[in-house]
């Protein structure tokens, strides 16, 4: 008998000690593969912060000891990638000017700003454009010329002639021999790197791709050093590099078409307390995203609440089918019963209007569309709280309901004095984390009301949280300025932090009283 647990240890351990191989070696083959492309960028804070870490799994795990740390370097360090690290990233983009127009560095800029003033050259060639990757993973250019109907490869080192090309009717590559093709979703998709691709063809020429079409010319612009400057010559214009914008400026303060990303400090906090633009709204705005989580929350509780206590009696028949129909709206996709609803409330054929004979207009009246969102904000939410306040219920000491019921105390009474206090200081950080979670419900008001109404010349909508109206000012327009998005991410975070922090203060003195 001995022997046999002996062998069936030796065999468990055996396998241990294969499993932690396999998965170490796979640790080891990850890193390599995510080393070779931060060599190539030449990214070597990257390189060493991965060094640490595959060595803290290592050494984690190539010992006996320190069973606590085997557990705990997982968990520590899924926090740091996908909570820490996303928050730190945030933050330090928030003090940039990174956005559309602003995503690379100054030579690269220089480079976007001479491209665009590529002009074809006189008897330069036209060409029909494909795009695909060579077989190292290199982007090219695919190129028909439309005289001689030869094929070309254009790279950053120059044009290269394609043997055995395929072509369609109109004479486009489709498949070409060592190149894989992109298709147009593909080239939709990745147009950003279509457009940092410069392909020579000659000291001052160079291709030009103008949709699906590209040309041979020459640039009219060109950057002088010395002055830190850009001309271009065909309309004499001059723009001036300005370090601190990270724009090349006219002297009339007109930009050019493309910057590059610099560090702004403080300027997009600033913007929104200064901008008259911004801070006009902001106030409105915030006490609104107050007023709708906090109504979110309690209407939810108390809905949830009063089922989970209706249907928390022993002698009641149908609990479970009772149950399962409460837990309905919380299963099905938020996204998909929003747009439900957001029919249901249509003026004209909603079924709210025609089931009660209202000929309200919930989308184009501040408090009506206020309400519309509360009441489909509440559906969707109480089933959570009618099952955090049912196990809350069941939970509940029965010595002090039954020493209440000894003192008198029942009905109303009781419950307000006994049952709901001790409710409240289990499901306290519940109600705050889903006040968190209100506060910041982007998809509640995008999907249902769109942030409707907005009055004549207004920015911000009689629905808009924070979170909508940081989105909009954000990305509302033809660009993206992702520096801006992320100083309103910080204030709303902040917001929320303090808000939940004093809630929780109180939760404590709470449980001091209880």
């Amino acid at each position: 008998m001995l022997d046999q647990r002996a062998q069936t240890a030796g065999s468990t351990t055996a396998a241990g000690q294969i499993i932690k191989i396999a998965v170490l070696a796979a640790v080891a083959a990850l890193a390599v593969w995510a080393a070779l492309p931060l060599i190539g960028a030449g990214a070597w804070w990257g390189l060493g912060l991965e060094a640490v870490i595959v060595a803290i799994v290592f050494y984690t795990y190539l010992q006996r000891r320190s069973i606590p740390l085997k557990y705990l370097v997982p968990g520590t360090l899924l926090l740091i990638a996908f909570q820490i690290a996303p928050v730190v990233m945030t933050a330090g983009t928030s003090f940039s000017n990174y956005g559309d127009g602003h995503r690379t560095d100054k030579e690269g800029a220089v480079e976007a700003i001479i491209a665009a003033g590529v002009q074809q050259t006189p008897g330069g060639a036209n060409y029909l454009l494909a795009v695909g990757e060579s077989a190292s993973g290199e982007l090219t250019l695919l190129l028909t010329n439309t005289a001689d109907g030869t094929t070309w490869a254009g790279t950053e080192e120059g044009l290269t002639e394609i043997d055995g090309a395929t072509v369609d009717a109109s004479g486009r590559i489709t498949a070409a021999p060592d190149y894989t093709v992109w298709t147009l979703a593909d080239l939709n998709e990745r147009q950003g790197e279509l457009a940092e691709l410069a392909v020579p063809t000659g000291p001052d020429t160079g291709i030009k791709v103008q949709g699906l079409s590209a040309f041979e010319g020459v640039s009219t612009r060109s950057y002088d050093e010395g002055c830190d400057c850009i001309t271009d010559s065909a309309t004499g214009t001059v723009w001036y590099a300005d370090d601190e914008e990270g724009s090349f400026l006219t002297e009339d303060g007109q930009a050019a078409l493309v910057g590059w990303r610099v560090n702004i400090g403080f300027d997009n906090y600033l913007s929104v307390i200064t901008d008259p633009d911004i801070r006009g709204p902001f106030l409105g705005v915030f006490a609104w995203n107050v007023m709708f989580a906090a109504g979110s929350v309690l209407f939810t509780f108390v809905i949830g609440l009063g089922t989970a206590m209706a249907l928390n009696k022993p002698s009641m028949r149908g609990t479970k089918v009772y149950r399962t129909l409460m837990i309905l709206p919380y299963a099905m996709p938020s996204f998909a019963m929003l747009l439900v609803w957001a029919q249901m409330f249509n003026r004209d054929y909603g079924l709210v209007n025609e089931l009660f004979g209202l000929s309200v207009n919930w989308y184009g009246e501040t408090w009506a569309a206020r309400a519309m969102v509360l009441i489909a904000n509440t559906w969707l939410g109480w089933p959570y709280m009618f099952l955090i306040s049912l196990g809350a219920l069941q939970a509940l000491p029965s010595d002090s309901l039954e020493a209440a019921k000894i003192d008198g105390a029942t009905g109303v009474t009781a419950f307000r004095k006994i049952t709901l206090p001790l409710l409240l200081i289990a499901l306290t950080p519940l109600l705050i984390s889903s006040f968190a979670f209100n506060f910041n419900n982007f998809n509640a008001i995008q999907l249902l009301s769109g942030g409707n109404p907005f009055l004549a010349g207004e920015s911000v909508g009689g629905t808009d949280l924070l979170i909508t109206y940081a989105f909009r000012q954000a990305f509302g327009s033809s660009t993206a300025d992702y520096g801006f998005a992320s100083a309103v991410s910080v204030f709303i975070f902040l917001i929320v932090a303090t808000i939940s922090a004093i809630m929780f203060r109180t939760t404590r003195n709470q449980e001091d009283v209880y």
